[in-house]
């Protein structure tokens, strides 16, 4: 058998898939899930409250704790977000990479956004050939591909966007074939 045999690239690709599956249990822990953020400040507070013994200290502490989170919220210092109002920004953040999203996924397992439906406010064709298409939402997108869309967007046009391969997206207007889109806005 020669050097370029069925064993040695058995061995080699089994060196291989070792020496990968070695990297893998040493790179992981540095790819897993940041934790959640620390909480607010004035909500730590509110909830330092509970902490203490005495009655009447603790109803003033929930007291004072409970003006200063009210009042930040109010400014604008702290904001609360319910369940459906952070589902709401990661469907309207559909095609956009955030690694901060993960704000509005605690207590719950983010579902997976893999599509979603607009209408086209505005279409233009750029200088390029390409179309950039803004929806109702404000959120606008640009042709990637040179794919012809064969009746051109206009508004009011229903839109159905898809996450394809590899982080891409494909976009079709009024039910058309699909072409390649980048989110812009």
């Amino acid at each position: 058998m020669t050097a370029f045999g069925a064993q040695p690239r058995i061995a080699g690709a089994t060196l291989l898939i070792a020496a990968l599956a070695v990297a893998g249990t040493t790179v992981a822990p540095s790819l897993a899930a940041e934790p959640p953020p620390a909480r607010a400040a004035q909500l730590q507070q509110l909830l330092d409250c509970r902490k203490l013994t005495d009655a009447t200290q603790r109803l003033a502490c929930f007291d004072q704790a409970a003006g200063a989170l009210d009042q930040a919220e109010a400014k604008g210092d702290v904001v609360v977000v319910d369940r459906e109002q952070a589902r709401k920004v990661r469907r309207q953040a559909f095609g956009f990479t955030l690694p901060s999203m993960s704000i509005f996924a605690r207590g719950e397992k983010p579902e997976e956004i893999t599509s979603a439906d607009g209408v086209v406010a505005s279409a233009r064709k750029l200088p390029t050939g390409k179309w950039e298409i803004t929806l109702a939402d404000g959120a606008r997108w640009v042709q990637v591909d040179l794919t012809d869309i064969p009746i051109d967007p206009k508004p009011g046009q229903k839109v159905k966007i898809k996450s394809a391969a590899m982080g891409s997206y494909s976009m079709s207007v009024n039910n058309q074939r699909d072409v390649k889109v980048h989110r812009e806005q």
